[in-house]
C-alpha cells in the first residue's frame, strides 16, 4: 500500500487528555518520522507536530481519533510525497 507524509497539528486545551493523546501515538509509532511538543506554560496549552509517513487511511484515521478527544485540536497537512506500495510504481 502507498504512503504519504504529512504532518498532524495539535492543540491540546485540557491536560487530561494527554493519557488517551499519547496512546493513540503509540499506537502509531511504526508510521511517526518525528514529533515536536511545545508545552506553552503562559496559555496553559500544549502544542504538537506530528511528522508521518503511512498509508492515506491511516493518517485520516489517527487525525479524526485525536480530533475526537476532549479538549484536543488537530489539524493535518499532507504533502504531494507519495511512495509507492513495494513492487508498484508511481504514476
Amino acid at each position: 500500500m502507498e504512503t504519504r507524509v504529512a504532518v498532524i497539528s495539535i492543540i491540546v486545551e485540557q491536560e487530561d487528555a494527554i493519557e488517551e493523546l499519547n496512546i493513540l501515538l503509540h499506537e502509531a509509532r511504526q508510521y511517526i518520522v518525528g514529533r515536536m511538543g511545545i508545552p506553552y506554560r503562559a496559555k496553559g496549552i500544549s502544542i504538537i507536530s506530528i511528522v508521518i509517513d503511512a498509508p492515506q487511511d491511516t493518517i485520516s484515521a489517527l487525525s479524526g481519533k485525536i480530533g475526537h478527544l476532549k479538549g484536543v485540536f488537530a489539524k493535518t497537512a499532507y504533502s504531494n510525497v507519495i511512495t509507492p506500495a513495494e513492487g508498484g510504481t508511481q504514476d
